[in-house]
C-alpha cells in the first residue's frame, strides 16, 4: 500500500460552505496501480458531489468504481457521485476507487477538487520502510555444508519494493516478494553475520537496514541436540496440552525426531515423529499431549522421549491432572471456551434438521440459538426462550459425563440493526428511544437470566452484535447506518453489552468482524480494526471485555480455496486482478481470519484472541466443486474455473444457491483459531424471496430475489438467491436439503 495522501483545506462559495478531506493511496506495481479515494464533507451537507484532480505522471485510468469516472486529453479526472453514495452529510466520508496505468512513475495528484472547491491535496512526507531479519537466529550454529535460512519481514507507508541479504557485507540475494527468504549455501567454517536491507516503491526510493545478527557455521558447535520447550507438563483429565520441540543447530539434511511415551497408559502423545529440515529445524513443532478419562483418584505420570539419530535427546515429564473426586471450579473462565467441551445441540433445530431426508446425520450438531427481538428472551408456544434453552443445556450438561458444555446464543437486536440491509432489520429505531430500549428490555433481562447461579457450570458464548460495526466503517452512504455512528448508538450498545456480559464469569463474549469479502481490501481491514479496537477499549474492562471475534456469520465465504492463494499469479497477472477477487488481500476466510487477530492484536487486543469461523454453510462441495486448479492462462477464466466459492459474486449473502454445510464443528482447528462454529443453523433463511408481512421488523431485500439483477455493491450481478423463500429465521426446507446435498466434507 502506497501512503495515503491527506488533502486538507476549506473554501466557501456564495451560496453554501463547501470544505473537503481527501485521502488518496495506492498499490502500485510495475505499469500499473489501484487508487483508493475517501472523500470527507467538512462542510455543508451535499446532495450529488464531483471530485476532480490531475495526473501529473501521465498516467491513465481505466475503470473505476463507486463513482462515474472520466480522464480527459489534458489529463483531468472526474469522479461524479451515484445515486446511492450522492448525499454526504456534515462529517461523513465515502470510498471510491479506480485502477490505472503508468509508466516512469506514479505522482500523487496535489490538486484535488469537490464541486469546483480546492480541497488543498498535499501528500505526506515518504517515510523509510522497516525491516527485521528474523532468521538465522542470533548465536545460532550451523553445520558445515549446511543451508543458513535468511529470512526477513519488511513493512513501509507506501510499498516494499525489494529486500536484499547480505552475509558478512555482501549482498547474496534480493527478493521482492514476501515472505522474504533465501538459503545461504557454502558459506565457510567460522563466525560470520547476516543483515537486511528493505527498499520502498517511493520517489526518492527509501531504504533501511536491519541489525547484524551473528551466526556460526561449523567448528565448537559440539553435539546437536533435541530441544523441548518445556521440561515438564501437567496436562488436565480430559484434556491436552501441547510440547514444542526443535534441533539446537542446523542440519545438512532431513533429521527425524522419533517421540515415545513411557508411563501411565491414559496419557498419550500425536504424532509420533517430528521431521526437521535445513529450513525449519529452528522453529518449534508441537506434540499434542493428552489425558483421557479415567476413573481412579490418581495424578498419573509418563516420560516423553525426543530421539534422533547424531542427537542428543530430550525428556519432558507429563502428569495427569486428575479430576476424579474433585469438584470443579464453578463458573471458571478458561482461555478457550469450546476446548475439551461438548455443545449444545438446540432440540427446535434438531428436530426440523432431523425430519429432512438424510439430516439425521447432522442434526445433532450445534448451532447458535439467535435472540434476535426482545420477544425471543421469553419464547413463545412454538420457540423455546432464553431460560428453557440454559434448562435444557443443563440436561445435556448432566448426561454427558464430566466434560463441559458451550452453548451459544446470538446478542443481535441493535437499534437500527443491520442497517444496510432490510432483510435483517430489527424491530428498535434510534429515534424511536431504541437505544435506551435495547439496554433496558433488551441487554439488562439477558444478563440478568444468565448470571442465574444455577446456569454457572456452563459455558455461555454470546455472539455480539453480526454487521455491526464493520456498517460503520464502509456503508455511511446508507442514512440508517449514518444515523447510528452519529448517535453513537452501535458504539454504545455494544459497550453496554460487553460491560454486562463479561461481568458474568461463564460468559465468553466474541464480536462479529465481518468477512474478507466485506473487509479484506486494505482500506476497510485497518480502519475496522481500528474502530472495533476504539470501541472496546472504551468499556469498563477495556480490551479484557472481550475474548475473541467471529467471521462469515451467515456467510458463505469459503474456509479454504485450495487450488490458488493471493499470491498467485496467472500470464504474469496477479489473481488480485480478476473480476472475482477485485483487488482484495485475501481469497479465503481462513488466512483473512488469522491476519485480522493478528491486526486485532496489534491494536491492542490481547495476544490470547481467538477467532471463529462461521463454516455452517461455506463447504462449496457438490459436482460444481472444481477438483484441480484451471489450466487456462487467463485470469479470470483461471480463478472462475479454480475457486470452490461458487456464488456469482462474493458479495451475494442471501439463501445462495448451491451452497453446502461446511466443516463440522471443532476446537483448535488452525492457528488464532478457537473453532469452527455452525452459528447460523443450516436450513433457516437468510430472508424472504417476496415480500411477508411479518411483526418481526423483517422487511423485503432484493438481494433474497432470485430475479434480481443486482446492484453497485455486487456488481450488478444476478443475486443468486434460491427461489420461495420464507422471513429470515424461519425454516426453509429446499435450502437445508441444498445445503446438506452440497455439504464438504461430505456427510457420511
Amino acid at each position: 500500500m502506497a501512503a495515503a495522501g491527506l488533502a486538507t483545506g476549506q473554501a466557501a462559495t456564495a451560496h453554501a460552505a463547501v470544505a473537503c478531506d481527501v485521502a488518496y493511496s495506492t498499490n502500485d506495481w510495475q505499469g500499473g496501480f489501484t487508487a483508493n479515494v475517501t472523500i470527507k464533507n467538512l462542510g455543508d451537507a451535499l446532495n450529488g458531489w464531483t471530485l476532480g484532480f490531475t495526473f501529473t505522471g501521465g498516467q491513465k485510468l481505466q475503470q473505476g468504481w463507486s463513482a462515474t469516472w472520466a480522464q480527459d486529453s489534458a489529463n483531468k479526472v472526474t469522479a461524479k457521485s451515484l445515486d446511492w453514495n450522492a448525499r454526504l452529510a456534515t462529517g461523513a466520508s465515502t470510498s471510491i476507487g479506480f485502477n490505472g496505468s503508468w509508466s516512469g512513475s506514479n505522482p500523487k495528484p496535489t490538486d484535488f477538487t469537490v464541486n469546483g472547491v480546492s480541497c488543498g491535496g498535499q501528500p505526506p512526507v515518504n517515510q523509510a520502510p522497516t525491516v527485521s531479519l528474523t532468521s538465522p537466529a542470533g548465536g545460532s550454529s550451523h553445520a558445515t555444508g549446511a543451508a543458513v535460512p535468511l529470512a526477513a519481514t519488511a513493512s513501509d507507508d507506501g510499498a516494499v519494493s525489494k529486500v536484499e541479504f547480505y552475509v558478512d557485507g555482501n549482498l547474496v540475494n534480493t527478493d521482492t516478494s514476501a515472505p522474504y527468504s533465501y538459503s545461504a549455501t557454502g558459506l565457510a567454517a567460522g563466525s560470520h553475520t547476516a543483515k537486511a536491507k528493505a527498499y520502498d516503491n517511493g520517489t526518492p526510493v527509501l531504504s533501511k537496514e536491519s541489525a547484524e545478527v551473528p551466526f556460526t557455521v561449523g567448528g565448537g558447535t559440539g553435539t546437536p541436540s533435541v530441544v523441548a520447550s518445556a521440561t515438564s507438563v501437567s496436562v488436565p483429565e480430559g484434556g491436552s496440552k501441547t510440547v514444542g520441540f526443535k534441533l539446537s543447530q542446523a542440519p545438512s539434511g532431513d533429521v527425524t525426531v522419533n517421540l515415545s511415551k513411557t508411563g501411565d497408559s491414559n496419557i498419550t502423545i500425536t504424532p509420533s515423529t517430528l521431521t526437521f529440515t535445513t529450513a525449519n529445524w529452528n522453529t518449534a513443532q508441537n506434540v499434542t499431549v493428552s489425558a483421557s478419562e479415567d476413573t481412579d483418584e490418581t495424578d498419573g505420570t509418563a516420560t516423553i522421549s525426543a530421539a534422533a539419530s547424531g542427537h542428543t535427546g530430550v525428556s519432558v515429564t507429563a502428569t495427569e491432572e486428575d479430576n476424579d473426586g474433585d469438584t470443579p471450579p464453578v463458573g471458571e473462565h478458561v482461555d478457550n471456551p469450546y476446548d475439551g467441551a461438548t455443545g449444545y445441540v438446540n432440540p427446535n433445530w434438531s428436530a426440523k434438521a432431523a425430519a429432512e431426508p438424510g439430516g439425521a446425520a447432522v442434526a445433532n450438531t450445534s448451532t447458535g440459538v439467535w435472540l434476535d427481538r426482545i420477544a425471543a428472551i421469553e419464547g413463545s408456544s412454538s420457540a423455546m426462550g432464553l431460560r428453557a434453552h440454559l434448562e435444557e443445556a443443563l440436561k445435556q450438561d448432566a448426561a454427558n459425563g464430566s466434560k463441559p458444555l458451550t452453548i451459544q446464543f446470538v446478542i443481535y437486536n441493535l437499534p437500527n440493526r443491520d442497517c444496510s440491509a432490510l432483510a435483517s432489520n430489527g424491530e428498535l429505531l434510534i429515534s424511536q428511544n431504541g437505544l435506551n430500549r435495547y439496554k433496558n428490555e433488551y441487554i439488562d433481562p439477558i444478563a440478568d437470566i444468565l448470571d442465574d447461579p444455577k446456569y454457572a457450570a456452563l459455558r455461555i458464548v454470546t455472539i455480539i452484535e453480526i454487521d455491526s460495526l464493520p456498517n460503520l466503517v464502509t456503508n455511511l452512504n446508507v442514512a440508517k447506518c449514518q444515523e447510528a455512528k452519529d448517535s453513537g448508538a452501535y458504539v454504545n450498545g455494544i459497550r453496554y453489552a460487553l460491560d454486562k456480559l463479561h461481568a458474568i464469569s461463564n460468559v465468553y463474549t466474541y464480536i462479529d468482524a465481518a468477512h474478507h469479502g466485506w473487509i479484506g481490501w486494505d482500506t476497510n481491514f485497518g480502519p475496522s480494526a481500528e474502530l472495533f479496537a476504539t470501541t472496546v477499549s472504551g468499556t469498563a474492562k477495556g480490551f479484557e471485555s472481550v475474548d475473541g471475534f467471529i467471521t462469515n456469520t451467515a456467510n458463505y465465504s469459503a474456509l479454504r480455496e485450495p487450488h490458488f492463494t493471493i499470491n498467485t499469479t496467472v500470464n504474469g497477472q496477479t489473481v488480485r486482478q480478476s473480476d472475482w477477487v477485485d483487488w482484495n488481500f485475501y481469497v479465503d476466510e481462513l488466512t483473512f481470519a488469522q491476519a485480522f487477530r493478528q491486526e486485532l492484536i496489534r491494536r491492542g487486543f490481547k495476544s490470547n484472541i481467538g477467532m471463529l469461523i462461521d463454516t455452517s454453510r461455506n463447504g462449496w462441495g457438490g459436482t460444481a466443486r472444481p477438483a484441480a486448479p484451471s489450466t487456462s492462462t487467463n485470469v479470470n477464466t483461471f480463478v472462475d474455473q479454480s475457486r470452490v466459492d461458487r456464488r456469482i459474486h462474493a458479495g451475494n449473502w442471501c439463501n445462495q444457491s448451491g451452497a453446502g454445510l461446511g466443516e463440522r464443528p471443532q476446537a483448535n482447528p488452525a492457528a488464532g483459531l478457537d473453532a469452527y462454529v455452525w452459528i447460523k443453523p443450516p436450513g433457516e433463511s437468510d430472508g424472504s424471496s417476496k415480500l411477508i408481512p411479518n411483526d418481526e421488523g423483517k422487511g423485503f431485500d432484493r438481494m433474497c430475489d432470485p430475479t434480481y439483477e443486482g446492484n453497485e455493491r455486487n456488481g450488478n450481478s444476478m443475486s443468486g438467491a434460491l427461489p420461495d423463500a420464507p422471513i429470515s429465521g424461519q425454516w426453509f426446507s429446499a435450502q437445508f436439503r441444498e445445503l446438506l446435498k452440497n455439504a464438504y466434507p461430505p456427510v457420511q
